[in-house]
């Protein structure tokens, strides 16, 4: 095996540490990626996009779609993701970065064609088990070839020891949406644009407790990418569905997400505690506060994400959380439950599609596969 990888230029080396090591959303954080903005373009016209934007920025995104972001916006978001950056490796964690690419280059398929987006949100189009990282089938059309700008990173992990798996990629015609789909009203039941066609899911829909993930069914995550992932995980692994009542599902990290064992940080607007899973009601539950309003008219109109992203914290360990520096109820309520928060500002970056937790992918965690349940 090793001669067939040598000639094919893989210098594979059988008996280094995998550089790719993570079960869970706490353990010591010792390598990750983070996303880049260079090339960032707004995500083209489709229902698929547009039935997850909100409001303002729904409107901007529709009038503008397919252009490059407008270089003042990139600008007040680099800085932020530049002072990131900085932070993680004053904590002494390796920082990885994917090449520049420009995504207003158009693409296609025989039944569509687009343009890209941008590669600031390595969670969702890439999902760590253990020593294997699953590049997944996202169901936005401008997504369709954005882990091409990690493969360098890939295959380097691969030549290192790490499993690389690509799910089927999805052909995302039309057969895949529902044409009659609308957002739900108020007082309605929580619908999907996604059909049952094929497998599609983003990672960022999953979260991870050891031999325990959890996922909702989203506008981008359909049954059947649950199912895929269930089957390619084997016994080995329990997914485990949690109900979420946001009227636009897309994501987990803002409607539930694991600060430590026994320690889960649930948003109250989409979660009933009553209808969680009975393993996850053995665990503390922390309410996350309200957010801080934010009054700033150019953050309302350019960010691509709901109001919860004093959620979307990045765990450096069981008691060090990465939040933004305007959530000070977020701040005051980690510091009650017993962990040291790290304030950065970063909420230029919502418009390129998160917060911390979207903006990293866990590489390696100082940790072994535990079942915490």
């Amino acid at each position: 095996m090793d001669m067939i990888a040598q000639s094919f230029g893989l210098n594979i080396a059988p008996h280094q540490t995998c550089p790719v090591n993570s079960h869970n959303e706490w353990d010591p954080l010792e390598e990750v990626i983070v996303g880049r903005l260079e090339g960032a373009t707004l995500p083209s016209r489709h229902p698929v996009v547009s039935c997850n934007v909100p409001g303002m920025a729904g409107r901007f995104q529709a009038l503008v779609a397919g252009l490059h972001y407008p270089k003042i916006m990139v600008e007040r978001a680099q800085r932020e993701l530049d002072g990131f950056i900085a932070l993680l490796q004053s904590l002494n964690i390796t920082v990885t970065r994917p090449e520049p690419v420009d995504h207003r280059k158009r693409f296609g398929t025989p039944e569509w064609s687009s343009r890209g987006f941008c590669n600031a949100c390595p969670r969702d189009s890439m999902l760590v088990i253990g020593d294997e990282i699953i590049e997944t089938p996202m169901a936005w059309p401008c997504r369709y070839f954005e882990t091409h700008s990690y493969r360098p990173i890939l295959k380097d992990y691969f030549r290192r020891g790490a499993r690389w798996t690509a799910a089927p990629r999805p052909q995302l015609s039309d057969d895949l949406y529902d044409g009659d789909y609308h957002p739900p009203r108020k007082g309605e039941p929580v619908t999907y644009i996604l059909t049952e066609f094929e497998p599609v899911f983003d990672a960022a829909d999953f979260i991870r407790c050891g031999r325990d993930l959890f996922v909702i069914r989203s506008n981008v995550t359909n049954l059947s990418g649950i199912t895929w992932l269930r089957r390619h995980l084997g016994e080995t692994y329990r997914i485990h569905e949690i109900t979420s009542r946001c009227p636009n599902p897309m994501h987990i990290d803002t409607t539930i997400l694991p600060l430590g064992p026994g320690k889960l940080l649930i948003n109250p607007d989409y979660i009933d505690i009553e209808q969680l899973p009975p393993i996850l009601k053995k665990w503390d539950i922390l309410v996350a506060p309200e957010p801080d309003p934010i009054d700033d008219l150019f953050l309302k109109i350019t960010s691509l994400c709901g109001k919860w992203l004093n959620m979307n914290v990045l765990t450096i360990d069981e008691k060090r959380v990465i939040v933004d520096q305007h959530h000070k109820g977020m701040i005051d309520a980690l510091e009650r439950w017993g962990f040291e928060p790290i304030p950065c500002p970063f909420l230029h970056y919502a418009a390129f599609g998160g917060a911390f937790h979207c903006a990293t992918l866990d590489i390696r965690r100082r940790g072994t596969l535990q079942n915490y349940f």
